[in-house]
């Protein structure tokens, strides 16, 4: 193999993934169903685990989950730690986990997670303290600086359909569409989503759709936030839990598993612009860009050689903007996603890109080739990139550099106003609607005229008139002492 030493070599060699529809779980519950599917698959390497690494849960879990659910397992791992916030998080770990084996400073690692966002909306009562409460702590590793800054909370952007509402209307503009025109081409592009969701045995919603079903707003599709419908949109009440072990090739031939590897060839991360009023293009991700092109670099394959791609979805600008940064159509053949994306699949918090790696990776073990799969945090703030194989890397596993792009992206961002008052060009604008289908509020992003840019939403009284309206491009008046808008002219 090259001369590579094969100790050093990350694989993945098993993965568990589980849904819960009908019975009361807690998150660690999840997690141990899909850590004793994980390990049934490889039980040679039960004893070896020296890391338990568990995805940030928003459900009630233990103080220590990581710690917990070593023990439920059955695990003595030398370190357990749990991530921050993000989407990201899932191929973060990986990264981090193949980078340690690559350099000796882990042999075998654990990575798992779950949701039961089911389970705690049908509860009437708070959930039973888990038996495991005592525990001490689990470190947090990760990047902690909150997704928005006082620009946003001061616009009431923060629930993250609204959002990523506001990134899809620069989009949508940059198309010359309107708001509906628009929803029927995401109805498009989503459309192939479901029909993998329809076919992968842990999908929350296995229910092919139409791209009419998708984009038509009605009673069972109400409009969140132009130009989102419900059935755009994440999906987060659901009970789903995942769970991924990765060793060493060597490890792997020990314990007889090594016809099971699916190979960790390159990975890396990047941030965009922090805040998402700060962003001179709201609809484009210059981090995908270079966490994707440099991750492609260091495995040594091209775009054109990724057999199966999986983009993160939460909403369907996240896989336009990250096709477009990586280089590829959003009607390619290879398609976007391998397990049916948030919307259709399941939702389930942090953890979605760990069932995404645990799909990539059974596929490449079936039918060979190459796959990248994406993760972000946030409001498409910070990024992971993952590229694997179902053969060795000819170099070895590489964790790709991107400090330069990222000080070129955070050079990039624009001053943020408090307190603007006057004229200014909208960025980005959504409108979003109450449950009765009315506008609640219009939420922008915009430009004043000496660059600097501003969170607002509009004054009450222009909401009727904004319903169904893009207002990129338009001119509007700023006032304070929270930044308000009125229509200008």
């Amino acid at each position: 193999m090259n001369g590579l030493d094969e100790e050093r070599i990350p694989v993945i060699v098993a993965s568990g993934q589980c849904l819960e529809r009908d019975a009361p779980v807690s998150a660690l519950d999840l997690m141990a169903r899909a850590g004793r599917e994980c390990l049934a698959q490889a039980p040679a390497l039960a004893d070896g685990v020296d890391r338990v690494s568990v995805v940030s849960v928003m459900s009630p879990v233990p103080p220590a989950p990581a710690s917990a659910l070593a023990a439920r397992l059955g695990l003595s791992p030398a370190r357990t730690e749990v991530s921050t916030i993000g989407g990201n998080s899932p191929q973060w770990l990986l990264n981090r986990a193949a980078s340690d084996i690559a350099t000796g400073r882990a042999g075998t690692v654990l990575v798992a997670g779950a949701e039961t966002q089911r389970t705690m909306k049908a509860m009437v009562s708070p959930p039973p303290v888990p038996e495991e409460q005592a525990l001490a702590p689990d470190p947090v590793v990760g990047d902690h600086r909150a997704g928005v800054g006082q620009a946003e909370l001061d616009a009431g952007l923060i629930a993250p359909v609204h959002v990523y509402a506001l990134f899809e209307s620069v989009l949508a503009h940059g198309a010359g569409r309107s708001f509906e025109q628009h929803r029927r081409v995401l109805g498009e592009l989503m459309a192939p989503f479901t029909a993998v969701a329809a076919a992968h045995p842990a999908a929350w919603f296995p229910t092919r759709r139409t791209p009419e079903e998708l984009s038509t707003v009605g009673p069972g599709n109400r409009l969140v936030a132009e130009p989102y419908p419900k059935l755009l949109c994440a999906v987060i009440n659901v009970d789903q839990g995942a769970c991924v072990l990765v060793t060493s090739l060597a490890a792997a031939r020990r314990a007889h598993v090594a016809d099971r590897a699916a190979f960790c060839l390159a990975g890396a991360e990047a941030n965009d612009v922090w805040f998402p009023s700060a962003r001179p293009d709201p609809g484009s991700s210059p981090a995908i860009a270079a966490a994707a092109g440099a991750a492609l670099e260091a495995a040594g394959v091209g775009v054109d050689e990724v057999s199966a791609f999986d983009l993160y979805s939460c909403f369907p600008c996240a896989v336009e903007m990250a096709a477009h940064a990586i280089g590829i159509d959003v009607d390619d053949k290879r398609g976007l996603t391998v397990t049916g994306g948030l919307p259709y699949f399941g939702g389930p918090g942090n953890n979605y890109t760990l069932h995404a790696i645990a799909t990539m990776a059974e596929r490449l073990r079936q039918t060979g080739g190459t796959g990248l799969v994406t993760g972000l945090g946030w409001y498409a703030t910070k990024h992971a990139v993952g590229v694997y194989g179902a053969d060795p890397p000819p170099r070895g596993w590489r964790h790709a550099d991107t400090t330069a792009a990222q000080t070129a992206i955070d050079a990039a961002g624009a001053d943020v106003a408090a307190d603007a008052v006057g004229p200014a060009t909208v960025v980005a604008s959504t409108v979003v609607s109450g449950r009765d289908g009315r506008p609640q509020a219009a939420p922008v992003i915009a430009r004043l005229d000496d660059g600097r840019q501003v969170a607002a939403a509009a004054e009450d009284e222009e909401l009727a008139a904004l319903a169904g309206r893009n207002l990129v491009g338009e001119r509007v008046l700023l006032a304070g002492p929270l930044p308000r808008f009125r229509m200008a002219g």
